[in-house]
C-alpha cells in the first residue's frame, strides 16, 4: 500500500498587548492543500473565538463562534487570547478491510489553535481545524491543566455554522429519537417539523420544530453543495442543529435525562463537526472526509467475521403481515409464527440454489409476546428459543450448505437489560459459529428517560461492538446512533438502519420515489445503510389493500448500486423472486464489497446513477434511479479498462412501466461495451436501470 507522510509545522505565537486588546479581531488562517478552501479564525473584542469558511475566495460559512458551558463550572466562551497555532500538512493513504473504496486517500493540513482564558483562571482550551480540499472538520480539545480537571458536564456547545443565504436544503427533523423520516426538500427559512408532518409517537422526540438531524446538505446560490454532519462520535451527545436568525445553526446536543449533555473528563476531545463543500453534487458521494476524520482501525484482522454478505431473511413476511415474529401473542394464543424451523430450512433450501451466503432469522428467541408492552422490560433473554424452532439443527445445516446465519436481537430499547446479559448472548452466538448479529432498538429506551441518541446510548453501542469484537461478531444495528464514519476504527461495525427504510412500505405511507434519491446526498454520507431492497411483489393489496412500493422492480434493482451496504439484503420473499428468476440474476452476481466507486450523474432528489467495481474481480455493476418523474439519461462507460471488451446486461423499464400503474414491466438487454460506449437509458416514473457489466 503506497503511504506517503509529509509533515511541516509552524509555531506562531501571538502575545498580546493593551493595543491588541483593543482591537476587533486577532487572526490566523489556513488553506486547504489545493489552496482553494481557506479558514480564518480568531478571537473577537470580547475574547470570543470564530471562525469562518471561504471557498474560492467566496464565504460559505460566515463568522461563527465556538465555546463550551459548563455545570458547576465557569463556561469557555469569551476573554480567551490566542497562544499559538500550530500547522500540519498530511498526504497519505489507507486501505479500507471493506467498503465502498478499497483505498481512501487523506490529503489535509490541520491547524490547533490554543486559547488561554485571560479572565477567569487561566484555563486553557484548543480548537483543531483539518481542512482538505472537499471539507473541515474541526473539534474541541481540552488539554491536561491544573485549573479544568476531572470530572466535567457539559450543557453547551456554542457551535454555530452561519450560513450565507437562505440555501435549498434536504433534512428531517431534530429527533432525539428517531432518523425515520422522508426527506423534505425546502429552503433554510422553511425547516419546519411541525409543517414537515411531524408525527407524535411514544418512542420519537423533537423539542425544537425548526432543528434538524444530521446530515443536513444544501445548495448555495453559488452551485456549491455543502453538507454538515459529524465524525467519530464516541462518549459524547449525537448533534442536532437548530435554526436561529440568519440563517444560522447552532449546535443542539441530546440530552440525559436530567438535562446534562455530556458526561465526561478532562483531557478530552470532542466529535468533529463536519463541513463537506462540493461543486458538483455527485462528489459529495466520494467524498471520504468523515471516514478520514476517524481513527485507524483498532481491531485489525477481522477478515474471519466481519466479511461483506449477501443475505436473505425470515423478515419481510412479518411486515406483511403473514406471519408473526412471537410464538404467541400478548393473550397467550397461538400465531402464525415466521421462525419455525421448518420455515428456516426453506430459505436455506433456496439460498444454497441461489448461492446467496446470509440468511437471516428474527422471532427465533422467547419474548416477542411482551414486545410493544408498555413498561414491560427485561423480557428478552436472546438465548432462549420457542418450541417450534431448533437452532442447533438450523445452523449446523446451514453450514452443511456452505451458508451463515445472521443472529438477531430485538432489545425493545431496553438498553439496560441488553448489556446485563450480552455477554452471555453473544457467547452463545460465538458457539454456535455465528458471526453477525443485526441488533434492534424499537421502542422507548430503557433507563426511561433517556434517547436513542444521547450520549447513554453512544456509550452503549460502543460497548455493543466492544464485546462483539471481542466474540468475533459484526453488527447491523437498526434503530441505531447516527453512523459518523466509526466503521473505519471498528471495521465489526458494518451497517445500520438510521433511515426510514424499506419496511415503511409495507405498513404506512410509502417512501416516494425521490426518497432513494436522496439518500446518496445526506443518510449515507456518514455511512453505509441497511435499506433492505429488492421488493420484486410491488403490488401490496392483496396483504394491505391501497399499499404498494413506489417505484418498478428495475428500481428495485439498481438499489443495489445505488444505497452501499456490505450486508445488503435480498428482503422479498422467495416465491417473489421465483416469478422473476431472469432479473432475480441481477441480485445473485451483485458484487457488495468494491475497490472503487464512480457517480455518473446526479441531481439531489431528482435522479443519481453510481458505478461499482467489485474488489474480487474486473467486473463492474451499476445502478440508475429517478424521483417521480420519467428522464432519459446519457450514461457513459468511460470508467472501463482501455483496450477491454465487456459483456453489458442491463435490466430496464420497458417503454410503458410506470412505478404506480405498471411497475413489474421490465426488459432484459445483452450489450458488447468498451470504454467508449455511451448507454442512451430511459428511465419511467419511479423507475430504474441496473447493470451488470462483466469482462470478457
Amino acid at each position: 500500500m503506497k503511504n506517503i507522510l509529509s509533515c511541516l509545522s509552524v509555531i506562531l505565537l501571538l502575545t498580546g498587548c493593551a493595543k491588541e486588546k483593543e482591537e476587533t479581531k486577532i487572526q490566523t488562517s489556513i488553506t486547504s492543500p489545493n489552496g482553494d478552501l481557506e479558514v480564518h479564525l480568531g478571537v473577537d473584542k470580547e475574547g470570543s473565538p470564530f471562525y469562518t469558511v471561504l471557498k474560492n475566495k467566496v464565504t460559505v460559512i460566515d463568522t461563527s463562534y465556538l465555546g463550551l458551558k459548563f455545570k458547576n463550572q465557569t463556561d469557555l466562551v469569551s476573554g480567551f487570547k490566542i497562544t499559538s497555532s500550530q500547522i500540519e500538512e498530511v498526504n497519505t493513504e489507507w486501505e479500507q478491510p471493506w467498503g465502498e473504496q478499497r483505498i481512501i486517500k487523506d490529503q489535509h493540513k490541520e491547524l490547533k489553535l490554543s486559547l488561554e482564558d485571560t479572565l477567569k483562571n487561566s484555563r486553557k482550551l484548543n480548537v483543531v481545524f483539518r481542512v482538505f480540499n472537499d471539507g473541515v472538520g474541526f473539534r474541541y480539545d481540552i488539554p491536561e491543566q491544573e485549573n479544568l480537571k476531572g470530572e466535567v458536564v457539559i450543557l453547551d456547545e456554542i457551535t454555530q455554522f452561519k450560513l450565507t443565504a437562505d440555501h435549498k436544503s434536504w433534512w428531517i427533523p431534530g429527533d432525539y429519537d428517531s432518523y425515520e423520516y422522508n426527506y423534505s426538500e425546502t429552503k433554510l427559512s422553511e425547516i419546519d417539523a411541525e409543517k414537515a408532518g411531524y408525527a407524535q409517537r411514544h418512542d420519537r422526540n423533537i423539542t425544537n420544530f425548526h432543528s434538524v438531524n444530521t446530515p443536513i446538505t444544501m445548495q448555495t446560490n453559488t452551485g456549491l453543495y455543502v453538507s454538515i454532519h459529524e465524525a467519530n462520535l464516541t462518549d459524547y451527545a449525537g448533534m442536532t442543529l437548530g435554526l436561529t436568525e440568519n440563517h444560522t445553526f447552532n449546535a443542539e446536543l441530546v440530552p440525559w435525562e436530567n438535562g446534562d449533555k455530556v458526561r465526561t473528563q478532562t483531557p478530552f476531545v470532542s466529535p468533529w463537526r463536519t463541513i463537506m463543500i462540493n461543486e458538483e453534487a455527485k462528489d459529495l458521494v466520494t467524498n471520504y472526509l468523515i471516514l478520514n476524520l476517524n481513527e485507524p482501525n483498532k481491531l485489525q484482522d477481522v477478515a474471519d467475521y466481519a466479511k461483506p454478505i449477501k443475505y436473505t431473511g425470515i423478515w419481510w413476511e412479518m411486515h406483511l403481515g403473514l406471519s408473526t415474529w412471537g410464538r404467541k401473542d400478548a393473550e397467550g394464543k397461538y400465531t402464525t409464527h415466521g421462525a419455525t424451523t421448518k420455515n428456516a430450512m426453506k430459505y436455506i433450501n433456496f439460498n444454497k440454489k441461489h448461492e446467496i451466503k446470509g440468511l437471516l432469522i428474527e422471532g427465533w428467541n422467547t419474548g416477542w409476546e411482551y414486545w410493544g408492552a408498555q413498561d414491560t422490560i427485561g423480557f428478552f433473554d436472546f438465548v432462549t428459543t420457542y418450541d417450534d424452532f431448533d437452532i442447533n439443527k438450523v445452523v449446523s445445516t446451514a453450514k452443511e450448505n456452505g451458508l451463515e446465519i445472521i443472529g438477531h436481537h430485538e432489545t425493545s430499547g431496553d438498553a439496560n437489560n441488553y448489556e446485563n446479559r450480552m455477554e452471555k448472548a453473544y457467547q452463545f452466538y460465538e458457539d454456535l459459529g455465528i458471526h453477525a448479529i443485526k441488533t434492534g432498538y424499537a421502542g422507548g429506551i430503557v433507563p426511561k428517560g433517556e434517547f436513542h441518541h444521547g450520549q447513554y446510548m453512544v456509550r452503549h453501542h460502543q460497548k455493543v461492538i466492544d464485546v462483539a469484537a471481542k466474540h468475533k461478531l459484526a453488527i447491523d444495528a437498526h434503530e441505531p446512533i447516527k453512523a459518523t464514519g466509526l466503521r473505519r476504527t471498528y471495521p465489526n461495525f458494518m451497517t445500520r438502519e438510521g433511515v426510514r427504510g424499506m419496511e415503511f412500505n409495507g405498513w404506512a405511507n410509502e417512501n416516494p420515489p425521490s426518497h432513494t434519491t436522496i439518500l446518496p446526498f445526506t443518510r449515507i454520507l456518514g455511512g453505509p445503510v441497511d435499506y433492505t431492497p429488492g421488493i420484486f411483489q410491488i403490488d401490496l393489496s392483496k396483504y394491505r389493500e391501497g399499499q404498494a412500493i413506489q417505484s418498478t422492480l428495475a428500481n428495485q434493482l439498481a438499489l443495489y448500486v445505488i444505497l452501499y451496504s456490505p450486508m445488503q439484503m435480498a428482503a422479498d420473499l422467495p416465491e417473489n423472486y421465483a416469478k422473476y428468476e431472469d432479473a432475480f440474476q441481477f441480485i445473485k452476481e451483485v458484487a457488495v464489497d468494491w475497490e472503487t466507486t464512480k457517480v455518473i450523474n446526479a441531481e439531489i432528489g431528482d435522479y443519481v446513477t453510481i458505478a461499482r467495481k467489485d474488489r474480487n474481480s474486473d467486473n463492474w455493476f451499476l445502478g440508475s434511479v429517478t424521483n417521480e418523474e420519467a428522464r432519459d439519461l446519457e450514461i457513459s462507460l468511460d470508467f472501463l479498462e482501455e483496450n477491454s471488451t465487456y459483456k453489458a446486461i442491463i435490466y430496464k423499464d420497458e417503454a410503458e412501466a410506470n412505478f404506480a400503474k405498471n411497475p413489474s414491466a421490465y426488459q432484459i438487454e445483452e450489450l458488447e461495451v468498451t470504454k467508449s460506449t455511451v448507454i442512451k437509458a430511459h428511465l419511467a416514473e419511479g423507475g430504474g436501470l441496473a447493470m451488470s457489466i462483466l469482462k470478457k
